[in-house]
């Protein structure tokens, strides 16, 4: 901060953080240390270069003013950072009631008698803040979590429970489809059983029928052949509904 006598200047550096093709501000902190108001003009060697809000004012008694400084969008960077531009803020005792419609020129015009308080500021290029790294510090790319043991000789087997946890969701889905494939298996078994059965049924019902239609007239067979073919349906439809 300055040790002027009637603003406190923070700080007596504007840095830029510069970066082409965009737009960059910076800003000071005016503080009036005295029981007066006090007017204030900044003026800069590159007024096309940079803008000034608000470029005059009045800072009230003991208290304080902040001023921005936009430095415009640049199409070429400076060599090595190096600004060789200036500013120079100065500050005057005003009467009580002034506004900052009522600073003129004259105001800070030496050779009117006016006592001019003089402060100069640099203007300094900074490298632009560099995004964070995505790999966290100190970690490997690659790495596989292991255990370790610590200084009381506690292991930590938070790697290896990983991996077991791990290992264990691989192989559930393969017992899972395991246990499904044996009980598919199963009941194509069955079902082929049934048909097989149920086959072997009908060949023994149609020569109970031809034997029947020789020997009875097949009156008492095509009775005990509607009982079995029922029976039979009953017993299939049952096994497939269980498939």
């Amino acid at each position: 901060m300055s040790t002027g006598e009637l603003l406190g200047i923070e700080p007596l550096e504007l840095k830029f953080p510069f970066e082409l093709k965009r737009q960059i501000s910076s800003s000071l902190q005016l503080s009036n240390k005295t029981d007066d108001y006090v007017a204030f003009k900044v003026k800069t060697t590159n007024p096309k270069k940079y803008c000034v809000r608000p470029n005059t004012g009045i800072v009230l008694p003991r208290s304080t003013c902040d001023v921005i400084v936009t430095m415009q969008s640049q199409k070429e960077g400076p060599l090595d950072l190096q600004c060789k531009d200036k500013f120079l803020l100065q500050s005057v005792k005003v009467n009580d009631g002034v506004t900052p419609k009522d600073i003129t020129p004259e105001m800070f015009n030496k050779e009117a008698g006016h006592v001019v308080e003089e402060c100069k500021l640099r203007v300094v290029y900074v490298s632009p803040p560099q995004p964070p790294s995505p790999v966290p510090e100190g970690s490997e790319e690659g790495s596989s979590p292991r255990g370790y043991v610590s200084e009381n000789g506690s292991s930590n087997g938070s790697g290896f429970t990983a991996a077991t946890r791990a290992s264990l969701e691989q192989f559930e889905p393969q017992d899972k489809s395991a246990e499904a494939r044996a009980l598919v298996s199963k009941l194509t078994e069955e079902k082929n059983n049934a048909i097989q059965q149920n086959n072997k049924l009908r060949q023994e019902l149609e020569l109970l029928r031809r034997e029947g239609q020789k020997n009875h007239g097949g009156i008492g067979v095509s009775l005990l052949f509607v009982v079995l073919i029922g029976l039979l349906g009953i017993i299939l439809g049952y096994l497939l509904k269980k498939t």
